[in-house]
């Protein structure tokens, strides 16, 4: 990735920090506020908020408007990372290289600061997004963010997911899971910064092809990694979806093939961001890495 794309990518990630911040004060009774911030701000790429101020910015020049929603999915993201490291879920000590949060608070404070995190962060949207965003257009964010956050996208992914552990499953259920529980967020990022961006119904189909490539590229370097990286690389424990006989495309296909598979959708990537003449350095520098750090 060239410095200069570097450089934005990290000028994106300071302003998220600092309005994460902002947005999430420290209140009574202090441990649950303690706990959400404790995950919310333990760093990490912020990928989904950096796709969602982006798109906005490619479309309309500025990203003003679609910060609160970014936030606010950083907090789904990070609302669906307490609950899948909890003990009933996959069970993981280590997060972004600091313990998860119910070995660093409890079980049950975990939980709360999970649902907590879930339910302040479309009060975000409403109460953060500038007047000056028509009521129609938040209407449509809450509803893209509420459908991904529910029964129908990330948490029919988990849920199948877990069902999934220790059996054979086909490409067509592994697709649906990580369609849902790692690409939905990807496409609500990006669809959201679409809306907020004023695109055209065109343009939005396809960011959203676009986006489905993205996190299906992802969660394959994700399987990848946790094949081939160490708790300092990868920030949480590696080989455990061996452990728990998770299936992955890596256990499906095999570590070249899985390789190969990111190779093409990174490929298919750019090529619809060039046919759309959708041009981003940063968007093109997110598929570039996922590339780069697997093939």
């Amino acid at each position: 990735m060239e410095q200069a794309v570097k450089q934005q990518f990290e000028n994106y990630i300071k302003l998220i920090e600092l309005k994460l911040d902002e947005f999430l004060p420290v209140k009574y009774p202090q441990e649950i506020w303690e706990s959400m911030r404790y995950s919310l701000l333990a760093g990490g790429k912020r990928l989904r908020p950096i796709l969602c101020l982006e798109t906005c910015k490619v479309l309309c020049g500025g990203y003003e408007q679609a910060i609160p929603t970014a936030c606010a999915i950083e907090m789904l993201h990070t609302q669906s990372l307490i609950h899948d490291d909890l003990p009933c879920m996959d069970n993981d000590d280590y997060r972004r290289g600091k313990l998860t949060n119910h070995k660093k608070f409890s079980e049950s404070t975990a939980v709360l600061a999970g649902d907590a995190l879930l339910s302040f962060a479309p009060q975000i949207i409403i109460q953060k997004t500038p007047e000056s965003v028509a009521a129609q257009t938040v209407l449509k964010v809450l509803e893209e963010f509420l459908v991904s956050a529910g029964a129908e996208k990330l948490i029919a992914g988990q849920v199948v997911d877990i069902d999934s552990e220790g059996k054979q499953i086909d490409k067509k259920t592994l697709t649906f899971i990580h369609e849902n529980k790692t690409g939905a967020l990807f496409k609500l990022s990006i669809r959201a910064g679409a809306i907020l961006g004023n695109a055209d119904e065109k343009t939005i189909q396809a960011l959203t092809m676009f986006a489905e490539k993205l996190g299906l590229a992802f969660q394959i370097m994700d399987d990848i990694l946790d094949v081939t990286s160490t708790l300092e690389e990868l920030g949480k424990t590696p080989g455990k979806d061996a452990l728990e006989e998770k299936a992955t495309y890596v256990s499906l296909y095999g570590l070249d093939e899985a390789k190969n598979q990111v190779a093409s959708l990174c490929g298919s990537a750019c090529d619809i961001l060039k046919e759309n003449n959708i041009e981003s350095n940063i968007l093109t520098g997110i598929v570039e890495s996922i590339s780069e750090r697997v093939c």
